[in-house]
């Protein structure tokens, strides 16, 4: 069973060498492509103060932060969780350089992120996908048609869970919907039948065609594939 653990974070700002650190991490699993509920979710103090910018995209204060654990408080079970996954990132060598620095911080000697699971980058994929367009996750929410509405600020919790959906959109959707143990090949036979039911009742099928824009816009995809950096199945 592939289990798949979707992370976020956030950060007193944007570099890692010039002493900023993580403020909150969120992650949420998937096992084979269906997520579980068993999440992890911790702010943190980071004993430094926040940039105002940094304030500004996620509305997180020193304040707010001031009961919180810190980082070393967290990390043994953040690896127990992370050990063994595939770790899905958007923009993976940002939080991959701030995780990797508080684990250098600490006293007990642990290795790199790398070193206890895979990664997965959506940004690389992304930019694979859909060369020379915006590729933010805010982007891919509106090219995946994808409701991020209730997010009016950055959270790594909310970011990790839209993110799940973002990801199972770009890879081909959630494909482990059957009930009750129902095998693929079951469903698609019962939807076939389904199907052949309503036509021998005389039941008229609904004909929608393309649109101009319609059209035009699959133009535009195939030749965004085509140069897709070898990616492509035909010539």
């Amino acid at each position: 069973m592939t289990r798949q653990v979707i992370l976020d974070t956030e950060t007193t700002g944007l570099d890692p060498k010039e002493g900023h650190r993580i403020i909150e991490i969120g992650c949420v699993e998937m096992l084979s492509r269906r997520l579980t509920g068993n999440n992890f979710h911790f702010y943190l103090q980071p004993d430094r103060e926040i940039d105002a910018e940094a304030i500004e995209v996620h509305g997180i204060t020193n304040e707010f932060l001031a009961d919180k654990p810190r980082f070393n408080q967290i990390a043994p079970e953040l690896i127990r969780y992370l050990q063994g996954a595939e770790l899905i990132i958007h923009n993976a060598p940002f939080d991959l350089g701030f995780l990797n620095h508080e684990l250098s911080l600490l006293t007990e000697a642990y290795n790199t992120i790398t070193e206890y699971c895979t990664v997965a980058d959506t940004l690389v994929m992304a930019r694979q996908l859909f060369p020379g367009q915006r590729n933010s996750l805010d982007a891919l929410c509106k090219r995946y048609n994808i409701d991020n509405g209730h997010r009016s600020l950055h959270g790594a919790l909310l970011d990790a869970e839209i993110l799940a959906d973002v990801y199972l959109a770009m890879t081909g959707g959630q494909v482990s919907l059957q009930l009750g143990g129902e095998s693929d090949e079951q469903r698609g036979t019962a939807q076939q039948a389904g199907l052949i039911r309503r036509v021998q009742a005389g039941t008229r099928l609904p004909v929608i065609r393309a649109s101009e824009a319609d059209l035009s816009a699959h133009i535009e995809r195939l030749e965004a594939i085509k140069k897709s950096a070898g990616r492509c199945l035909w010539g």
